[in-house]
């Protein structure tokens, strides 16, 4: 798919860059204005989060990185939304196991780029999105390339990978999430650098004043508007972010570290990621294996994580340990299905500026239909945890 489109300055401030990331730029540029068929056509969440954060939506400019399973919900979900472009990275090829769990891809598939292979069906969506593929490696990208898109999505990467995207997104000022699925397991993180949105509520009679409401946010502006009758106050906040780079090794929230009860509450999923993280850096390979050896590196590096989190010994177990490991590599449509949406829905209301967003990473245990938010940042002090 091809387009000579080549406006003189992209929408986010980013001059077009001459290629395919650069057209997809200018692909969205040339209408500013929603117009009425689109107004037709969105209706339904146009009521929900009204007329100019949908403005921002379909101007808004997505890089995916890696189409698999969990992609495949985002990717959906984002084109249905109606946003601007959508360009997909990845350079792998489609395999039979792309078969079992993807839904842009089928046998005839078999071979060819996995971003190439669900490119039109992707399309076939949503005609007005312009959606592209680039077969290219990610890790031989510089921070320029990031800069013509408002978001960057990177799903089931290994951390060697996805740390540097993220350090090469931040350079760049964009947002960043990662994203990962395995079985019933899986995680979202997302580091927006600095990102502000509006609250809107009834005006109390306590005024709201601008002040720090914890660590990472802040109240910054408080304006008002009469509606319905109401006087409704519309609160700007201001979330602060850490990199998943640093964000990997912080401790837990001080209401974690000084509440017994709630850190024997925290998932021990916390624990198992990082210990996966730890292995593919230690390791170079992207899962373990079944051998003796690898379980039991896995198995160190999961009760030293643990220990570093001040979390309860008795709340990591062998059993949690064993579902994790045989869990890994897998994927499953309900997981990605929740997994998905819910990172989709996180990235339109960072578009529109609504809402308060991830902070800043969400893990999911589809055993228990539970998925906890922790805000992992190095500024936090670590006092010793309570007994």
């Amino acid at each position: 798919m091809s387009d000579t489109a080549q406006p003189p300055v992209a929408s986010n401030g980013a001059l077009p860059r001459e290629d395919a990331a650069g057209e997809t730029v200018a692909a969205t540029d040339q209408a500013q204005t929603i117009s009425a068929d689109e107004i037709a056509l969105y209706d339904r969440q146009i009521r929900l989060w009204g007329v100019q954060a949908q403005e921002k939506i379909r101007t808004a400019n997505i890089l995916l990185v890696s189409i698999k399973a969990l992609a495949n919900e985002v990717a959906k979900n984002l084109v249905l939304a109606g946003i601007g472009s959508l360009t997909i990275v990845d350079n792998e090829v489609v395999t039979e196991d792309d078969l079992c769990s993807q839904f842009f891809v089928s046998e005839a598939d078999i071979g060819k780029n996995r971003a190439e292979a669900a490119v039109p069906q992707i399309q076939k969506l949503n005609p007005r999105v312009t959606v592209r593929a680039l077969s290219q490696d990610i890790r031989l990208q510089g921070p320029e390339f990031y800069s013509p898109f408002d978001v960057v999505i990177a799903t089931d990467l290994e951390f060697t990978t996805l740390s540097p995207i993220n350090a090469a997104a931040r350079l760049s000022n964009r947002p960043f999430y990662a994203a990962g699925a395995h079985g019933f397991y899986g995680y979202i993180f997302a580091d927006l650098i600095t990102h502000d949105y509006v609250i809107e509520r009834e005006k109390s009679n306590v005024p709201t004043a601008l002040r720090p409401e914890s660590t990472t946010r802040s109240i910054i502006s408080v304006a008002t508007k009469k509606e319905s009758g109401k006087t409704i106050e519309m609160v700007t906040k201001r979330e602060l972010y850490s990199p998943l780079l640093l964000a990997n090794t912080s401790p837990l929230p001080p209401e974690y570290l000084l509440n017994r009860r709630r850190l024997k509450q925290v998932t021990p999923l916390l624990t198992c990621m990082r210990a996966l993280w730890e292995y593919q850096k230690l390791s170079g390979a992207t899962l373990p294996s079944h051998s003796h050896a690898d379980l039991q590196l896995f198995t160190k590096l999961a009760t030293e994580k643990h220990s570093e989190l001040q979390l309860p010994a008795e709340t990591l177990k062998s059993e949690f340990l064993r579902s994790f490991l045989q869990n890994l590599g897998s994927e499953l449509a309900p997981v990605t299905a929740f997994l998905g949406g819910q990172l989709a829905q996180d990235v339109i209301n960072v578009l529109g500026k609504r809402e308060q967003p991830i902070q800043n990473m969400l893990l999911f245990d589809g055993e228990d239909s539970k998925g906890p938010v922790y805000a992992l940042h190095p500024i936090f002090d670590v006092p010793i945890a309570a007994a």
